[in-house]
């Protein structure tokens, strides 16, 4: 049920670099992580890129909206200098060029679709179809723990994931879990159910994992509390605190 790395350094970095940059997969790959969990959304111009807010203004100087942006125009942001002068100049990276580059290092990916308004079903199948093509012969050869897992809080752009690119594993992403979780969750052919680990009881993390879903958890950066949900049975879960959970903590 989650042939994966159980500990996920979360944007890359955690707190350590800035989020989605190249600059964060090296820091996690200095403290042992070789795996992340990271954002895609569509340019202007359609083309993945990794970011998480659809608005500039946070970890891009400035005003404005990735979707009305050419790619070429982001790809030449700083999104580093935000987190610290150290990494200023940092550019905001395009998916292929973290698909490259976890290729090269071995960090396996899981990889929030990230639609801004009105792109859902476009940004899905745009990220599912890559994600195939670039994973062709892991796929192929049903190398699936290599294989990224997808993600999102958006049915429609995990719908479109899924009519994509089929093969390509898909997780359904919640707040809060509903109370029809599991027939949705069959609707979109997801293998994983991953969600927020504050609003997640023994009771629903049992009943995730009897239904033969794997389960992971988002945001755990207190070692207690990732003690305890993974006597829970939960399967994994991504950190921001990579200084102090490790990737063989559990």
């Amino acid at each position: 049920m989650w042939p994966y790395p159980k500990i996920v350094a979360h944007r890359g970095g955690g707190t350590l670099a800035p989020e989605n940059t190249v600059a964060g997969l090296r820091a996690g790959l200095a403290y042992g992580f070789h795996a992340v969990e990271f954002d895609v959304m569509l340019s202007k111009d359609g083309i993945g890129m990794v970011m998480h807010d659809p608005d500039f203004g946070r970890t891009v100087a400035g005003a404005g909206q990735v979707a009305h942006t050419l790619a070429r125009d982001l790809a030449a942001m700083d999104a580093g200098s935000w987190h610290s002068a150290q990494f200023a100049g940092e550019p905001v990276p395009y998916y292929t060029q973290f698909i490259d580059y976890c290729k090269e290092q071995g960090i396996w990916m899981n990889v929030e679709i990230k639609p801004a308004d009105g792109f859902a079903a476009a940004t899905g199948a745009w990220v599912a179809r890559v994600t195939r093509d670039s994973y062709a012969d892991e796929i192929a050869a049903g190398d699936m723990a290599q294989v990224p897992l997808l993600s999102s809080f958006s049915m429609e752009a995990l719908a479109a994931a899924r009519d994509a690119a089929p093969d390509v594993p898909r997780a359904w992403l919640l707040d809060r879990i509903p109370a029809d979780w599991q027939e949705q969750a069959r609707a979109l052919q997801a293998v994983s159910i991953n969600t927020n680990h504050q609003h997640l009881t023994l009771e629903l993390a049992a009943s995730i994992k009897a239904a033969g879903f794997g389960l992971f958890c988002y945001t755990v950066n207190d070692p207690d509390r990732a003690r305890e949900i993974l006597l829970w049975g939960v399967d994994g879960f991504c950190t921001d605190r990579i200084d102090l959970i490790g990737p063989a903590f559990a």
